[in-house]
């Protein structure tokens, strides 16, 4: 992966330095170049493409440039050794995250009220893009509802168009800018607020903020569906070990929605 970094670098003729970062168990690794941020993930030929390989190049066009993100300034693709690469070359966002290295919001944060109305302003935008990109299915809802949250699994009828990956590393403190575009695409209305909620559940103020202010999706019975949903992917990666000290937190949330203990 350090090679192939170093080989994107030298093709787009940036110069990266910086820490790197990398993502989801090396399947991707960033640095800063400069006043951009390179970012290369890999694949096996076989499974190239897709969703999550197309997902930043996408939303760069076609999501409107009034919801806040890294604008894309090159890409590149090639293949050695029997994988397939993808560098992507985007504005460096100098304001950080608001958690690094985890998407748990570990305590409280004071965020200004006009963060808040930019972060509900570009749900609202992004919810008018139309694509046929899936970011979560029904069939997954219909193989693990009883599995994960103890229920029959539910028909969604509402959907948006969101984030998919909606959590404390991938928003940065104010001006507000939405990180990470690979997982975006359609999904069940509730599902990205219900998500950032959940990471949330250890800072309690914030949680109730987040509540508060969008109470007119969180509140409605497709909203609540939706979260549901993220609370069961949540319980699924929770039994993988990811976020054990969350885990407990977002059972007890998602048996106060539903009035059914989730399955041990």
């Amino acid at each position: 992966m350090r090679d192939a970094h170093a080989a994107a670098a030298r093709s787009l003729q940036v110069t990266a330095s910086g820490p790197e970062v990398w993502g989801w168990q090396g399947r991707t690794l960033s640095r800063r170049a400069g006043s951009c941020w390179l970012r290369v993930v890999a694949a096996p030929v076989a499974k190239q493409g897709g969703r999550l390989w197309e997902g930043t190049a996408l939303a760069d066009a076609l999501v409107p440039r009034s919801v806040p993100r890294p604008r894309l300034r090159g890409l590149l693709d090639w293949k050695a050794d029997g994988s397939a690469y993808r560098a992507e070359l985007t504005e460096y966002v100098s304001v950080p995250p608001v958690t690094s290295g985890t998407p748990v919001l570990a305590r409280d944060v004071a965020l200004p009220d006009a963060w808040w109305a930019d972060l509900r302003t570009a749900l609202e935008t992004l919810a008018t893009v139309p694509t046929d990109r899936e970011a979560v299915r029904q069939r997954w809802i219909d193989n693990n509802f009883r599995r994960f949250l103890g229920i029959d699994p539910i028909q969604i009828h509402a959907y948006t168009t969101g984030h998919g990956d909606l959590h404390w590393a991938n928003l940065t403190h104010a001006p507000l800018v939405l990180l990470d575009w690979e997982n975006w695409g359609r999904l069940p209305v509730g599902y990205d607020l219900g998500l950032l909620h959940a990471y949330s559940l250890t800072a309690p103020a914030t949680a109730a903020r987040i509540r508060h202010q969008f109470a007119h999706v969180l509140g409605t019975a497709a909203g609540r569906a939706g979260e549901l949903v993220a609370l069961g992917q949540l319980l699924q990666a929770c039994s993988r070990g990811v976020h054990p000290g969350l885990a407990p937190l977002i059972a007890r949330w998602a048996e106060h929605l539903t009035g059914t203990p989730v399955p041990v």
